[in-house]
């Protein structure tokens, strides 16, 4: 056994030594997670205030960039510093950018403050999963990564539920509802920067004084760039234009770059290249870009859905996701109990990749009055899939690679992981309000001919129009019938309006939606297709030197 196995060998701690240091992990974690989700939620009550809703998308750019463009960063740069500065480091700059985005007075201060606060992001959970694969066995480890997934099972409850009160909220301790958005990080922060200082010890860490990949950085930047602007600002710019076609270009350029720097550096790359090389890798790498993109599939319309189509407010649709949060906690702890046991993981990809593609399968035979227990087994079914799915295939990279190469591969799943859940994200939403006109335009087109909403909308709309006694909600439908403004950039109408004038528009949004988790179900099957192909190795035991696979 080679001197740098012993010293990962003995490094592993105990249970009762991991404990303290979860908890401070899991405060890290939390912050990101419930961030994300708390801004989704009140950002257009937040760009209201600020006068800027236009330019609202730009304040999820910042974020989106910074926190994608850092990953691997975080995880190059841990391997060689090590993880506990760099997690301090991390905690540290998403506090400060939380507080700079609490007084931000316009939305262009905001979208420079939410780039710091991604720049922190990008480190939390990839140096969270690497510190776990530097004191935890990789077959003891899905017992400890299951609390993270919890955290983010959590997180996506309490984010809606605490961003529609907050954001809802006139002024709180003399702050405007919505700057505690980000304030509240503050105190959770500071918190978890003790208990990670007290408690975070990684033993016999050796500083290793490799030179930085700056090429491969600003190669793999200049890659990534452009295609996270196209994903946020595509379906405005159109996919074809001016714009996007200039983006792809640099995208390309980019990356022949990056394959090129990282060939040249070798060992020493942001991601060695010899790491595809590993059949678990290239192929768990192939699967979470796939998975990201499917997840976002369900994960990106639900929600709309259930406000547009369901009634339901921001904070009730978070409650009715419960279904999917208690699936994707209880699936992973399920393969972490049975990896543990077995010290195997082949089964679980297949295992969620199937179930996350039954699940939105099912998903194809929503309508309006689909009943919420149907809804929340769909919910279910799909979060079991992707508990199933998320912690086995970290599990298996760790496993797959040296020690020595825990922090780089990690962030290289997640970064690819990512990668898929926002090109999923921009695509999935192009192809539901891109096919909206269409579909809502179809289904008022068929409602037009039922004499008797023929009749409710010449009372309602058109009569009381001449009258001005229409309703400001009854008004979006006088537009819409006359082909006026895109009614969805504001849906806040659609639940004042009369309920069987605006069932068409209901009933057109959910068309878009099965469209929508109906290529998501593809996307997932073709993952299925990879996790069969995955080799079935052995989790490394305690005190176990790692040997390279053969497969």
């Amino acid at each position: 056994m080679s001197k740098e196995q012993n010293n990962h060998s003995a490094q592993y701690l105990t249970h009762q030594e991991i404990v303290p240091i979860l908890v401070g992990l899991m405060m890290g974690l939390f912050l990101a997670a419930l961030d994300q989700t708390i801004v989704a939620t009140s950002i257009r009550t937040i760009g209201d205030q600020l006068n800027g809703l236009s330019l609202q998308a730009w304040v999820t750019t910042a974020y989106l960039i910074t926190s994608t463009i850092t990953t691997p960063l975080y995880g190059k740069l841990s391997d060689i510093y090590g993880r506990k500065p760099l997690f301090i480091w991390a905690i540290s700059l998403f506090i400060a950018g939380s507080a700079l985005s609490a007084f931000s007075s316009s939305m262009g201060m905001l979208a420079v403050f939410r780039a710091v606060q991604g720049i922190g992001a990008g480190g939390l959970f990839t140096l969270a999963l690497a510190i776990i694969g530097d004191i935890v066995p990789p077959r003891e480890r899905s017992k400890y990564q299951a609390y993270f997934i919890a955290v983010f099972g959590s997180s996506s409850v309490l984010g809606p539920v605490v961003g529609g009160f907050l954001a809802g909220t006139d002024s709180i301790l003399g702050l405007a509802g919505w700057r505690w958005v980000f304030f509240v990080n503050v105190p959770i922060g500071l918190v978890a920067l003790f208990v990670v200082n007290r408690t975070l010890h990684i033993p016999n860490f050796q500083k290793v004084n490799h030179p930085l990949d700056w090429s491969g950085a600003i190669s793999l930047s200049t890659t990534l760039v452009p295609l996270l602007l196209v994903a946020e600002k595509g379906r405005e710019w159109g996919w074809t234009s001016t714009d996007s076609l200039t983006c792809y270009a640099i995208s390309i350029i980019g990356l022949v770059w990056f394959i090129r720097a990282e060939s040249k550096i070798g060992d020493e790359a942001l991601i060695p290249l010899r790491l595809f090389k590993d059949k678990t890798f290239s192929l768990l790498t192939i699967i979470g870009v796939i998975t990201g993109m499917g997840m976002f599939g369900g994960l990106a319309v639900l929600p709309l859905y259930l406000q547009i189509a369901g009634g339901a407010n921001p904070t009730q649709a978070g409650l009715q996701l419960l279904p999917l949060t208690l699936g994707i906690m209880s699936g992973s702890v399920f393969s972490g109990q049975i990896i543990s046991k077995i010290g195997r993981y082949k089964m679980f990809p297949i295992l969620g990749a199937t179930l996350m593609t039954i699940g939105l399968g099912w998903m194809t035979l929503l309508t309006v009055d689909t009943p919420f227990i149907a809804i929340a087994g769909m919910s279910l079914i799909f979060g079991f899939g992707l508990g199933n799915l998320m912690q086995p295939t970290v599990l298996a990279v760790q496993n797959a690679v040296s020690p020595r190469d825990i922090g780089v591969a990690t962030s290289s799943v997640t970064l690819f992981r990512q990668l898929g859940a926002t090109l999923g994200t921009a695509l999935f939403l192009s192809l539901l309000f891109g096919g909206l006109p269409t579909n809502v335009g179809e289904r008022f087109a068929a409602a037009a001919q039922d004499p008797a909403y023929a009749a409710t909308f010449q009372t309602d709309v058109i009569d009381a129009a001449k009258n001005g006694t229409i309703t400001d909600a009854n008004a979006h439908l006088l537009e819409l019938n006359q082909g006026g403004a895109n009614v969805f950039d504001d849906t806040s109408w659609i639940e004042q309006a009369t309920p069987a004038l605006v069932r068409p528009l209901k009933d057109g949004f959910t068309d878009s939606t099965v469209i929508v988790v109906l290529v998501g179900a593809i996307a997932t099957a073709f993952s299925i297709l990879f996790a069969l192909f995955v080799p079935n190795n052995r989790l490394r035991e305690r005190d176990e030197e790692f040997v390279p696979a053969t497969e």
